[in-house]
């Protein structure tokens, strides 16, 4: 069964650009609720207790009918909850700046979106232009050639609800909560705000560390 992971850091560790009492309501209230009813929807599937969750999202299209609604809804909330907490960061009082990817992630940012600014638009824009509540997505679409050569390919996207990139066989490095509890408390109806400051507390060591991992499996969000 699954249990509600704690947050990396404390629940006033990233102010000021997510406040307290979000950081609670969030993950205290709605990303518990999505564990609590993913767990009541396995027990009545014993034989699926055991799967980890990036098994169950992969595999969703082969479960009995009850519970891949629930793996959907509940499975993807908890996923992309968890995965969004661990793309954030505290900053330092004295850091100022954007923060920024190295090495092999930079690389491939400046090859598949032209340059890390490119890519802050794409995304933010994306993310802004996205209806109703949903996630924005860095992905990884891997594919291997005739000869076994794997090729990966950064794509930005978004999901509608809670719809996870692993049932469409993409890889997710980084996300963004687009419902309206991620930031309305502080941000009211100011969704462009609220994404323009998440990008001074991305985690960009998480998401290289999901982006060069040899194994994926030990690089589940939840």
């Amino acid at each position: 069964m699954f249990k509600l992971p704690p947050l990396p850091y404390t629940y006033d560790a990233l102010e000021p650009y997510i406040d307290v009492e979000t950081m609670h309501v969030h993950h205290d209230k709605h990303h518990r609720g999505y564990v609590d009813k993913l767990n009541e929807s396995l027990e009545e599937h014993p034989s699926y207790r055991q799967y980890p969750l990036d098994r169950l999202l992969r595999e969703v299209d082969a479960l009995p009918a009850k519970l891949r609604i629930s793996v959907i809804r509940n499975g993807g909330g908890h996923y992309n909850h968890s995965l969004f907490w661990k793309g954030l960061c505290p900053r330092g009082k004295e850091e100022k700046g954007l923060l920024s990817p190295k090495d092999e992630l930079a690389k491939s940012i400046d090859r598949d979106f032209g340059s890390f600014e490119d890519f802050r638009v794409r995304f933010s824009d994306l993310a802004n232009s996205h209806f109703a509540s949903g996630w924005a997505w860095l992905s990884v679409d891997d594919h291997y050639d005739e000869k076994g050569d794997l090729t990966r390919k950064l794509l930005v996207h978004t999901t509608q609800d809670h719809e996870n990139p692993l049932t469409r066989g993409l890889y997710p490095l980084f996300v963004v909560d687009l419902w309206e509890h991620a930031y309305y408390l502080k941000y009211q109806n100011r969704r462009p705000e609220f994404l323009e400051a998440l990008w001074n507390i991305v985690n960009w060591d998480e998401v290289a560390m999901r982006f060069t991992a040899e194994d994926q499996q030990v690089c589940s969000a939840a």
